[in-house]
C-alpha cells in the first residue's frame, strides 16, 4: 500500500524514538521541508546535506517530515515541538507564518527559518543576501550570451524571487548595457515548486524569442528549465545548490545560495549551547551566496568570464559595488 505523504509524516513522528540522539545530552533536532521536497536537487536538498554532514561529524540524528501545503506546515511544527525538540530548523519563506505561531505557543523549543524572518525570542531567521549571487551569474550570462537576450524563469512573482531576477540583470547590464531579460514566472501557488513540465516550456517560448542563456529560479520546476536548454543546445544557469553537475557542458553556473552551511551550523551552534535568536543576513562576504565554477563548467568559463566575474566578487565584498536588494527598494533600479 502506498502511503500518503501526510502518512510518512506521521510515520516519522512514530519513529522519532528510533531517531532519538545519541546520549541524553545531546540536543534532540527536527527539520520541515517545503513542498518541493528534499531531494529537489536544490534549496531543500541543500537544507539536507546540511544536516546530514553535521549527523556524520557528531553521530547526532535529526527528525525529517515534509509539508505539502502552508497549512500542513503548521501541523508538522506543532506536531515536532509537542516532542519537546530543542531546535526545529523550518525550509523556506512559506513557513514564516507557521514558525511565528507555533514558536509562541512553544517558547521553550528553538526554531530557525531558512529564507523568512519570523518575530520571537526563540527564532533565528537566516536570510541571504541572493542579489549579490544573482549579479555575478549576470554577469556570466552576459559575457557567454551570443544574442544579448537572457531568460529568468522564476517559482512565484514574490519579492524574494524578484531580488533574484533584480541582481542578475543588474550584473548582466554593468556587463553589457544592452543585454535584455526576459523573465516569466510559473505559477501562483506552491505546486509552482515542483512543476518541471512548466518550467520546461517557459524556457523554450523564450528560447524561440532569442535567449540563449537561461536563469532557473523554481525550485523542482527550474530542473525542466534546465533539461529544456539542454536539449535546445542553450545554456542553463542553476540555483541554490551547485547544480553544474545535472547537464555537464549545458549548465554555465550555479548562484549557489548555501543553506547547507545554515543548518550545519544552527545545529552546532544548538549542540555547542552558542545558539542565539536574531535574523542573520548572509552574502558574500559571509560566505552566504556564491557562484560555482568546477570540472563540469571549467569548458564554459573563459577566463575572461572568469576575470570579470572575480572582479565583480572582489568588489561586492569590498563594497565597490552596491547591489540592489529588490525587497529593500521595492523596485530594480534597471
Amino acid at each position: 500500500m502506498k502511503l500518503s505523504p501526510f502518512s510518512l509524516t506521521i510515520a516519522a513522528f512514530a519513529a522519532a524514538g528510533a531517531c532519538a540522539s545519541a546520549s541524553a545530552a545531546d540536543p534532540k533536532l527536527g527539520i520541515v521541508y517545503d513542498a518541493g521536497g528534499k531531494f529537489d536537487k536544490s534549496f531543500n536538498q541543500s537544507a539536507f546535506e546540511g544536516a546530514s554532514r553535521f549527523k556524520k561529524e557528531t553521530n547526532i540524528n535529526f527528525i525529517e517530515v515534509q509539508a505539502s501545503s502552508d497549512t500542513q506546515a503548521e501541523q508538522m511544527l506543532r506536531g515536532l515541538a509537542r516532542k519537546n525538540l530543542d531546535l526545529i530548523a523550518s525550509i523556506g519563506f512559506a513557513q514564516t507564518q507557521a514558525v511565528q505561531k507555533v514558536a509562541k505557543e512553544f517558547p521553550k523549543v528553538h526554531f530557525v527559518l531558512i529564507d523568512g524572518v519570523a518575530q520571537g525570542a526563540n527564532v533565528n531567521s537566516v536570510t541571504f543576501k541572493e542579489e549579490e549571487g544573482s549579479y555575478l551569474v549576470g554577469v556570466a550570462a552576459a559575457m557567454a550570451s551570443k544574442s544579448k537576450k537572457l531568460g529568468f524563469v522564476g517559482g512565484i512573482d514574490i519579492p524574494l524571487i524578484r531580488a533574484f531576477a533584480c541582481g542578475y540583470e543588474q550584473g548582466a547590464k554593468a556587463t553589457y548595457p544592452k543585454v535584455e531579460v526576459i523573465q516569466n514566472m510559473v505559477g501562483t501557488t506552491a505546486a509552482a515548486w515542483n512543476d518541471p513540465a512548466k518550467g520546461g516550456e517557459l524556457a523554450r517560448s523564450q528560447f524561440e524569442r532569442g535567449v540563449d542563456v537561461v536563469f532557473a529560479v523554481a525550485g523542482g520546476s527550474g530542473l525542466g528549465t534546465l533539461q529544456t536548454a539542454k536539449e535546445k543546445g542553450k545554456l542553463g544557469i542553476g540555483v541554490d545548490s551547485n547544480q553544474n553537475h545535472l547537464y555537464p557542458g549545458s549548465i554555465l553556473t550555479s548562484m549557489v545560495k548555501r543553506v547547507d552551511n545554515a543548518i550545519y551550523d544552527s545545529f552546532m551552534q544548538m549542540k555547542n549551547g552558542t545558539w542565539k535568536a536574531g535574523v542573520t543576513a548572509k552574502g558574500l562576504k559571509e560566505g552566504g551566496v556564491d557562484w560555482a565554477l568546477d570540472e563540469n563548467n571549467r569548458k564554459l568559463i573563459t577566463p575572461e568570464i572568469e576575470k570579470r566575474v572575480l572582479g565583480a566578487r572582489k568588489d561586492i565584498i569590498d563594497g565597490k559595488v552596491k547591489v540592489v536588494d529588490y525587497r529593500a527598494a521595492n523596485h530594480c533600479p534597471v
